[in-house]
């Protein structure tokens, strides 16, 4: 009887454990009113073949968008994408000012494990970061310390970061801050 009551007890504790992991934290548009504080209209980036291949580079896999749906004023962008992190995609808002991260945060997460990425002391650690190019390919400015038990999410954030900052560079927003340095 202890035993089934015990074990009764630790299947509840485990779910409700993994449950916790998951949630819609913010929407696309609460990000967007965050990084901007105003409603701005979504812009486009249209994708070309070779802005594919790159996506597909720093991503790993296949790209099927025609466009890359963004927000952005002055010399900042906002991009909200989505990867698989084990099994399940998560949702990550990137915004990038300078040519630097300036904010990553986690709109949704689906895991049932390795949700410790939404929160700042790990999402800190892409601020400041910059895009390389390393070898024939793209790269973050810096490492990024993992989580144990959620190294495909660490994964996935870092790929969305790299892809964010791409993107930036692709956008007028990036033009602009260059051209003011």
């Amino acid at each position: 009887m202890f035993k089934s009551v015990f074990l009764l007890m630790a299947c509840l504790l485990v779910t409700a454990f993994s449950h916790a992991q998951r949630g819609q934290f913010l929407s696309a548009e609460q990000y967007r009113d965050q990084i901007f504080s105003a409603a701005l209209p979504y812009q486009a980036l249209w994708v070309n073949k070779e802005q594919r291949a790159q996506i597909e580079g720093i991503l790993g896999h296949r790209f099927r968008g025609l466009r890359i749906r963004y927000w952005g004023r002055g010399q900042q962008s906002a991009w909200i994408f989505e990867e698989i992190g084990k099994e399940l995609p998560i949702t990550v808002g990137v915004s990038v000012e300078g040519n630097e991260i300036v904010d990553i945060s986690i709109l949704e997460y689906r895991e049932t494990r390795g949700g410790e990425v939404r929160y700042p002391f790990f999402t800190s650690q892409f601020k400041g970061l910059t895009l390389q190019a390393k070898e024939d390919r793209f790269v973050l400015s810096g490492g990024i310390d993992g989580i144990t038990g959620a190294t495909l999410s660490v994964k996935a954030l870092q790929k969305v970061a790299t892809l964010a900052l791409f993107c930036h560079q692709l956008s007028p927003y990036a033009k602009d801050s260059a051209n003011t340095q």
